[in-house]
């Protein structure tokens, strides 16, 4: 019976985890947010949990990392679902590598290590809340705009345009 409430525990604090960090990625309006990191926390845990599990019954024979391992790689997957490319930037690389991150909260509730989930999810969460602030005011003098003019005419406004353009620079 202990042993079940352990399970609850792990599959709960995961829960916890991983939806803080889809919490930040859905108020963003990003594709993968609040339930897809949820799920993939969940599901990392539990496979987690189950090859820890394999290692206890067949002994030194399973690997309880093989399994696991297949989670780090088979994630990118899903991830890449969720990277755009649009114009000239690309869009959803954060999101990729929080779902990547929240695979590995998952893995390491899965085994016990509650501290490090937890101290990671706290950093996760710092760098999405925290350094996307700092990055917008630094990056916002080096940001490009689109400027899109329509004329009846055709070379008098655009070259008035160019000069006022290149007086400010």
């Amino acid at each position: 019976m202990g042993e079940n409430i352990i399970v609850i525990y792990k599959l709960f604090l995961v829960s916890l985890l991983s939806g803080l960090i889809g919490l930040e990625r859905e108020t963003q309006g990003r594709a993968a947010g609040f339930r897809t990191h949820i799920l993939v926390g969940i599901g990392s845990c539990l496979i987690m949990m189950i090859s820890t599990y394999i290692h206890t019954v067949y002994g030194n024979s399973a690997d309880p990392g093989r399994i696991a391992a297949q989670v780090v790689s088979g994630i990118g997957f899903l991830g890449a679902g969720t990277i755009i490319r649009f114009r000239a930037s690309i869009k959803g690389l954060t999101t990729a590598a929080s779902l990547w991150a929240v695979a590995g909260i998952g893995l390491a509730v899965g085994v016990g290590s509650y501290l490090p989930a937890i101290f990671t999810t706290i950093m996760i969460l710092s760098v999405l809340f925290m350094l996307s602030r700092i990055e917008k005011r630094l990056l916002r003098r080096f940001s490009y705009k689109a400027l899109q003019v329509e004329t009846i005419s055709e070379i008098q406004p655009l070259e008035k345009i160019c000069k006022i353009l290149f007086e400010y620079n």
